[in-house]
């Protein structure tokens, strides 16, 4: 199986984890991440308070691209996605601002987005019956009952018109995946709850606050991990956790620790909050 793959900054710094789960993952799966050529940032969350073109030119110029490959295009990072869908949208609209933007991007590029390509999650990729046929035969252990709390945060399903591929409000990919994997799924009611990624910088004393309250809320209800597939929101949490020691990992790195994939430590030691201890003490890794 090929399809694009637009990996976004993040993964190839911050979310360096996330980027390399995937990829291994996705290698033992025998699918094939056709990474978009030439690829730039999508602006995700600063370029619309410095320009209401460039929010929408910069991840356009990254869908041509996408759209000439021929091929569905997934997005792991949750901030790229909720972009890349929302100019999706708006093109498809085909208000007269969407036009002037398509035509000016065109004008560099030597072709319009035509809105016809396809722009999955990395999470809904995985979601598919296809692939998680494939995942079930990949599986050499079980979690062994791991107590997990799914984070999808706020930006994964919102505004549900244009970037939802689950119930906004009660989302459950993420929650199937993980019993598939062999964890044992808490409920919660936070599992779309802004960290307060956007204002990490301007007004860290709010992002402080609100993870410390999710963390809390994670081990009330019992969980030894938070997963996630936002770097964002990763990032967030697992850096202003005022010492409290939840770790916070990407989907992809349990699916990886259920295939028994080799080379782990490559992307489990770039945590801050470290997750190996509690792996270890469940005999996965």
């Amino acid at each position: 199986m090929k399809v694009g793959y637009y990996p976004g900054c993040s993964l190839h710094s911050t979310a360096a984890d996330y980027g390399l789960s995937t990829e291994a993952v996705c290698r033992k799966m025998n699918i094939d991440l056709a990474e978009v050529p030439d690829w730039n940032c999508c602006g995700a969350t600063p370029a619309h308070s410095t320009s209401e073109f460039l929010a929408k030119a910069l991840p356009l110029r990254n869908l041509i691209l996408a759209e000439g490959t021929g091929l569905d295009l997934v997005v792991p990072c949750t901030g790229c996605y909720n972009v890349c869908r929302q100019t999706h949208g708006f093109i498809n609209r085909g208000s007269s601002g969407a036009m002037d933007v398509n035509s000016k991007v065109a004008s560099v590029m030597g072709k319009r987005y035509e809105g016809k390509l396809r722009i999955m999650h990395l999470l809904e990729f995985f979601s598919q019956d296809e692939v998680l046929a494939e995942l079930r035969t990949r599986v050499v252990q079980s979690l062994n009952g791991l107590k997990v709390v799914p984070y999808y945060g706020c930006l994964m399903l919102r505004p549900a018109e244009d970037v939802a591929f689950d119930d906004p409000e009660q989302p459950q990919v993420l929650d199937q995946l993980l019993e598939i994997l062999g964890a044992e799924v808490r409920p919660w009611s936070y599992k779309m709850d802004c960290c307060g990624g956007s204002f990490a910088i301007a007004r860290s004393d709010v992002v402080t606050d609100l993870s410390a309250e999710l963390v809390k809320q994670a081990q009330r209800a019992g969980a030894e991990v938070m997963v996630t597939a936002c770097p964002l929101c990763q990032a967030n949490i697992d850096t202003r956790q005022a010492g409290t020691g939840m770790p916070i990992v990407y989907f992809t790195e349990l699916i990886a620790a259920a295939m028994v994939i080799p080379g782990q430590e490559r992307w489990l030691g770039k945590h801050i909050i470290d997750p190996r201890p509690v792996l270890k003490s469940r005999e996965l890794i």
